[in-house]
């Protein structure tokens, strides 16, 4: 074992990031991406990632999980992974180790995220942690994460630990509804996460395809290539079922704000907004973020952060846990 080291990890539902660090303050170290169906389980995950980098077991660990944390166990909700808690800890040969919800540790982690790595999206021009004011967080990638962080009456902040992205979806239009019905027939419930994840935006331009927006295809379309033929302008759908979604995280992201009253501002985290960052930039994305009736003047001044770090904050996130 090597004393004083902590290994962090940000395990979601298509990649699982791992990082060493030396000790508490002590820069990332060897930063890694793997492909969560490379590998059977977490655990032989780390031992990858371990004998990759030639790294002995160190003595703390910290993860962020992309699910619920309720109890010891642990089930990846867009991934088959599954474990205990304390069966891990054991197998890994840990003196401590702390699970907490991804969106949790990404929350944690934004008072350090540096202004070069956060693109605004309308609002004032403010410090976003200058005024200790409550922040909302929200992210679309493989899922839909939720989180907020409130200050406390100690100089410090409280990360809220919620499953938000599995919400009621809103409708606004009668295009949302007609999507909506064709993934309320396949699914029963739907949830905004059902749209606002790379899934989701598969999901609503299938759906439209369903509707006879567009010629349909037997041949699966993943959500890489339906970003790319939207932002290329080679696809009408997928410049709709784009715009369908920018409107959805809109929506979503006002209705967080208004829940949280958070007057500090939201942030966007996730894969999918930094790559579609100059397209939500068009006025459908805030005007739907606004669009809150008797409340528009509430959130029109909030400001809107997209952040766009090269590694992963959540794992930045998760070591405060162990500082």
């Amino acid at each position: 074992m090597t004393s004083g080291a902590r290994m962090l990890a940000d395990i979601g539902g298509t990649n699982a990031r791992f990082a060493w660090q030396a000790s508490p303050g002590q820069a990332l170290e060897h930063v890694t991406v793997l492909q969560c169906a490379d590998h059977t389980g977490l655990a032989q995950a780390v031992d990858a990632w371990l004998s990759q980098h030639r790294l002995a077991r160190p003595k703390k660990a910290a993860m962020a999980v992309a699910c619920a944390v309720q109890s010891d166990q642990i089930r990846l909700t867009n991934n088959d992974w599954s474990f205990s808690i304390l069966d891990l800890k054991s197998q890994l040969g840990l003196q401590e180790l702390v699970v907490v919800n991804d969106f949790t540790a990404l929350a944690l982690s934004l008072p350090s995220i540096s202004a070069d790595h956060l693109l605004q999206l309308g609002g004032q021009s403010q410090a976003p942690f200058e005024q200790r004011l409550p922040v909302a967080l929200l992210g679309a990638g493989t899922g839909l994460g939720v989180s907020g962080l409130l200050p406390d009456r100690h100089g410090g902040w409280l990360a809220l630990s919620g499953e938000g992205g599995h919400v009621s979806l809103s409708i606004h239009d009668e295009v949302q509804h007609q999507v909506w019905s064709v993934l309320q027939k396949r699914f029963g419930h739907v949830s905004a996460e059902r749209v606002l994840s790379g899934q989701g935006l598969v999901n609503i331009y299938t759906s439209l395809q369903f509707l006879g927006s567009g010629p349909s295809s037997e041949q699966a379309i993943t959500p890489a290539q339906v970003t790319d033929l939207a932002l290329s302008q080679r696809d009408p759908l997928a410049v709709q079922a784009l715009t369908l979604f920018a409107r959805w995280l809109g929506s979503a992201a006002g209705d967080l704000a208004l829940t949280l009253g958070a007057t500090g501002g939201v942030f966007i985290g996730g894969g999918i907004a930094p790559r579609v960052a100059d397209f939500l930039q068009g006025a459908d994305f805030r005007r739907s973020f606004e669009d809150k009736g008797r409340f528009a003047a509430f959130l029109r001044p909030l400001p809107i952060w997209i952040i766009d770090t090269p590694i992963s904050s959540a794992l930045q996130g998760v070591a405060t846990l162990l500082d």
